[in-house]
């Protein structure tokens, strides 16, 4: 099938499992575990992995590992090994391990960012420009991308005006983001919230702003990822087996399933570079390490369908 003129012809999905998915779940995987997740998603197309994160670790200890796996990630050709930065402390280890990318998170809700970060949007604008300052003095090729969190509402504020995502889309912008990403992290969004924020904000921040993150907590995931799509957005945060969450949200399930995700833009003719039964086998080894949680997804279940199958073989 040929995708509709209005949309990309290729997305990147970025697997964000092993941090953002990881992170909500006590359990801490094997370091050796996670080279085999990572070796497998690149064998699978996937070259754009989120490996980890440099929170202290005695907050997340399932993300001790980070600066193995950025290492394990480099020796793999082409591919972009990301990091979640919550200050300038943690930039520079990602600026030392030469991670290629650190997602530096800024939450909309004041609330949200007070409980997450314990500090205000504006106080982590003003870290961001210190990053900036700080990598450049460097002369650091880490790009630097500002994912602004609960954009579309939160559980602990409650609604967050789009007045204010877009007064901090410029803001991140001046205090030098090179990327910006979208998130709904709470599962609050639904597709015309999606398209008037997207719609709203990318006069300002132009093609820096590249990324959706959606999370999938009321159904609404895929949905909202194709009124992005519909608006250009061609870069998408994706857990495989639907893991993750966010510990502001009770009963959030995690980001869009990446092998569900694959399934659909495939099904519309957009290139992504995805093995399916690469992605499935991988999702299998996933719910072996992780068994007893809730997983999420339905292409595991159902398989392809034989239409798809026929255009594929």
């Amino acid at each position: 099938m040929t995708p509709s003129s209005t949309l990309p012809r290729r997305v990147v999905i970025r697997e964000v499992g092993l941090r953002d998915g990881l992170q909500i779940i006590p359990r801490v995987v094997p370091t050796a575990a996670k080279r085999e997740w990572i070796r497998d998603a690149y064998e699978a197309g996937q070259r754009e992995i989120e490996v980890g994160s440099f929170v202290p670790a005695r907050l997340l200890p399932q993300l001790a590992d980070t600066v193995e796996l950025v290492a394990f990630a480099k020796t793999l050709p082409g591919l972009r090994a990301s990091v979640l930065v919550p200050n300038l402390k943690g930039a520079e280890r990602a600026m030392a391990c030469e991670a290629d990318l650190m997602l530096l998170p800024l939450s909309a809700s004041h609330a949200h960012s007070l409980a997450n970060l314990h500090k205000t949007p504006d106080e982590v604008v003003d870290d961001i420009a210190r990053i900036r300052d700080a990598r450049d003095a460097r002369g650091s090729r880490t790009r630097i991308e500002v994912g602004i969190s609960t954009a579309f509402g939160c559980t602990l504020q409650g609604r967050v005006e789009p007045a204010e995502v877009l007064r901090l889309v410029e803001a991140v912008i001046d205090a030098g983001a090179e990327a910006i990403g979208l998130a709904d992290t709470v599962g609050y969004a639904d597709p015309a919230m999606v398209r008037s924020l997207f719609e709203a904000a990318l006069p300002i921040a132009g093609d820096k702003l590249d990324c959706g993150h959606f999370h999938d907590t009321r159904g609404l995931g895929m949905a909202n990822v194709y009124a992005a799509l519909e608006l250009g957005i061609g870069r998408f945060d994706a857990c495989m087996a639907g893991i993750g969450g966010c510990p502001h949200a009770p009963g959030a399930s995690g980001n869009v399933a990446t092998e569900d995700l694959a399934y659909m833009l495939a099904s519309m003719g957009i290139e992504t570079g995805q093995d399916f039964d690469a992605l499935l086998a991988l999702r299998t080894k996933v719910a072996h390490w992780l068994e007893g949680e809730a997983l999420h997804g339905t292409l595991w279940r159902a398989g392809l369908p034989k239409t798809m199958k026929k255009e594929l073989a």
